[in-house]
C-alpha cells in the first residue's frame, strides 16, 4: 500500500501542470472515484484545510490521504511521490537549458497548458459545488464569494485572498453560533 501511495501521487505530480489547484481534480478523481481511499466530503474538507494551512495545497492533500491510509509512513510516501517528479524535472531543466522558456515551441506549449490548467481548476470546483450540501447559508456564501471574485477580476480591485478567507471563516463561525443558540433555545 505504501508503494501504491507513492506511485499514485508520483503519477499525479508528474503529469499535472499548473500547481496545486490543477492537481485537485486529479486527486479527487483517483483518490475518491477510482481508489475510494477517501469520500467526497473528506475531499472537500481536505481542500479547505489544505488551503488554509501552510504549504502547497496538493502536497497537503497528498499528505493527508497518505496519513489516513498508512499513518506517518504513508504520509511521507505520498508527499515524496507528489514532490519528486517536479523536483527532478526542474533540476534537469536547470542543468541543460539556461533559457528554457525562450525556445519558441516550449513557450507555445506553455501557453496551451495554461488553458488546460484553467479547465482542470474549473472541473475541480464544479465537482465540489455539485457535491456540496445545498443549505441556504452555503448557497448564499457561494453566490456572494463568486460575485466578489467577479468584481475583483472585472474591476481590478485589490482584495487579499487571506482577508476573504478570514471573512468566510467568521461568517461560518457566526452561522454556527447562531445555529447552536437556536437549537439550544428549542430544547428549553
Amino acid at each position: 500500500m505504501v508503494i501504491e501511495l507513492f506511485c499514485t501521487f508520483a503519477r499525479i505530480g508528474l503529469f499535472t501542470f499548473g500547481g496545486g489547484y490543477a492537481m485537485i481534480s486529479l486527486i479527487q478523481d483517483i483518490c475518491v472515484e477510482k481508489k475510494k481511499w477517501i469520500s467526497h466530503d473528506e475531499m472537500m474538507d481536505i481542500t479547505i484545510i489544505a488551503e488554509s494551512t501552510p504549504g502547497p495545497i496538493a502536497i497537503n492533500c497528498a499528505t493527508y490521504v497518505g496519513y489516513k491510509k498508512r499513518g506517518m509512513v504513508g504520509a511521507v510516501a505520498s508527499t515524496i511521490g507528489m514532490v519528486l517528479p517536479s523536483f527532478i524535472i526542474i533540476y534537469l531543466i536547470s542543468l541543460f537549458l539556461d533559457s528554457f522558456l525562450e525556445i519558441a515551441w516550449i513557450a507555445s506549449a506553455f501557453k496551451g497548458i495554461k488553458i488546460a490548467v484553467g479547465i482542470l481548476i474549473l472541473d475541480a470546483a464544479l465537482k465540489m459545488i455539485v457535491k456540496m450540501k445545498k443549505k441556504p447559508f452555503q448557497i448564499a456564501v457561494l453566490i456572494i464569494v463568486f460575485l466578489i471574485m467577479m468584481a475583483v477580476n472585472l474591476f481590478s480591485i485589490k482584495i487579499s485572498s487571506i482577508a476573504l478567507m478570514v471573512a468566510a471563516g467568521l461568517c461560518s463561525l457566526i452561522a454556527f453560533c447562531v445555529g447552536n443558540n437556536m437549537s439550544g433555545e428549542g430544547r428549553k
